[in-house]
């Protein structure tokens, strides 16, 4: 299936690309997870899945703050996943099913945080991690995109 990535878009509340992720985001900080905002969702999606992953982390694998899988491509925003069909969470790097703050060490620099949307053939089955995911559902990617907020201790 060739990728398309003209269409589907991601935003963040409270941030734009390239600019500083609020406090409020932040571990250290309330840790409240943003409302992600999709449009431009491809026909033929069966489901979306959100990733936020920090490849600065001084980590192997970098560090996977936030994974939710069956969002429907109906929804307008991802906020808090739950009963409202707004998707399921998968496991962050710390092994939680749940949004996890930017928290890079200090004096480590600017980290990178990437909001990855992933547009879906077919719905995940399962809860995988985010190198699961990739692994089985990489060839299921109708299109994806991603915005980038950045983070300082």
């Amino acid at each position: 299936m060739p990728l398309n990535i003209k269409d589907l878009a991601v935003a963040v509340r409270g941030f734009g690309p390239g600019e500083r992720i609020p406090d409020r985001h932040a571990a250290d900080h309330g840790n409240a997870a943003p409302e992600v905002e999709i449009t431009g969702v491809p026909a033929g999606t069966a489901e979306l899945a959100l990733i936020v992953h920090d490849p600065d982390a001084p980590l192997p694998h970098g560090f996977t703050h936030w994974v939710v899988y069956g969002i429907d491509p109906a929804a307008p925003a991802v906020a808090v996943p739950g009963p409202a069909g707004t998707g399921r969470q998968g496991p962050n790097s710390l092994g939680d099913k749940a949004y996890s703050g930017p928290q890079p060490p200090p004096g480590h620099g600017i980290h990178h945080y990437y909001f990855w949307v992933y547009a879906l053939d077919t719905p995940v089955a399962g809860e995988p991690s985010r190198e699961e995911f990739l692994n089985a559902y990489g060839d299921r990617v109708i299109e994806q995109n991603r915005l980038v907020g950045t983070y300082s201790a």
